[in-house]
């Protein structure tokens, strides 16, 4: 099993793993669906849920504050986008405010700055966060997308006013290892910053489904670069699918596994009913050995070089 880890630098330990919740649908089969994967996760002591304000356009946002009360509380993580309407730090309050009326509750456990491509500058970001925490509307702060600079950036600017900084959410998985070589995963251990990993899965493409002999991409997901060269990732698909089946599971599951037995990085894979949920969470009660987490690493390499 891999151990929980601590969130930032704020003492707080929990499951190296979270819900994301970008593609949750109204309507009865969508909120029954995320009413399910939702359970599935807390039933498992996974508790961290990300959820950000465009997401179906405050729908997600809505679903989970629905949702919250039926069971165990999740840690609820949500989003502010500075673009393409916003060009004062002052926008952001508001938001906050819109975003907890949408939540039904007086506080959100994270607020995060979606990303950093905005006309107002991250000092003004940050002094905005640190007022909601002194507010008591924000328990925790983060961004999301930004650089190893402005991370850091971000950082001295909140130190100043006495809050941490306690997540950076960037795309990272076996096909796209951009934290590794961009200096974010060294500044996140360095400054003790947890790093977000979305898209873990890389969007599917990581999960057998298609491929040779498999099912044939359609829809605009064929025109993704993940989904354009399935052949050559296909071997690294196959070699998750024999380690999984050393363990009892499924390719999927050993690629969030090669993520979140990472010090200080916590995957979150989004699941829109139960069966997804559960097989996410399935994720993080066993680990890998060093040999093939390498292997894995090796053979992402050799794609990623192509």
């Amino acid at each position: 099993m891999i151990p929980d880890l601590e969130f930032g630098k704020s003492g707080l330990r929990m499951r190296p793993l979270g819900l994301g919740t970008s593609r949750w649908a109204p309507g009865p089969a969508g909120v029954e669906g995320a009413r399910a994967a939702l359970a599935a996760t807390l039933a498992a002591g996974v508790t961290f849920v990300d959820t950000a304000e465009i997401y179906g356009k405050g729908a997600s946002e809505r679903i989970l504050g629905g949702l919250i009360g039926e069971g165990p509380r999740p840690f609820v993580a949500t989003k502010f986008a500075p673009l393409p309407y916003r060009f004062r730090a002052s926008a952001l309050p508001k938001a906050l405010d819109r975003s907890l009326a949408r939540l039904g509750t007086d506080a959100v456990d994270l607020y995060q700055i979606h990303w950093p491509y905005s006309l107002i500058r991250i000092e003004a970001l940050m002094a905005r966060l640190a007022d909601a925490v002194a507010a008591g509307k924000v328990r925790h702060v983060g961004v999301s997308n930004y650089s190893a600079a402005q991370m850091r950036a971000a950082h001295a600017a909140l130190a100043k006013r006495g809050v941490a900084l306690a997540s950076n959410q960037v795309h990272y998985s076996l096909l796209r290892r951009n934290p590794e070589r961009n200096g974010v995963l060294a500044a996140c251990r360095e400054l003790g910053v947890t790093l977000i990993a979305y898209r873990p899965i890389a969007g599917g493409a990581l999960t057998g489904k298609y491929g040779p002999g498999r099912e044939t991409v359609t829809g605009l997901r064929r025109f993704r670069g993940q989904f354009r060269k399935l052949e050559r990732t296909w071997p690294l698909v196959q070699e998750l699918e024999r380690i999984g089946a050393a363990y009892g599971r499924t390719g999927s599951q050993v690629a969030l596994n090669w993520l979140a037995r990472q010090p200080g990085v916590m995957p979150i894979p989004g699941a829109r009913n139960g069966a997804q949920a559960t097989e996410n969470v399935g994720s993080i009660d066993f680990a890998i050995t060093d040999d093939e987490a390498a292997r894995l690493s090796a053979l992402s390499d050799r794609i990623l070089a192509g």
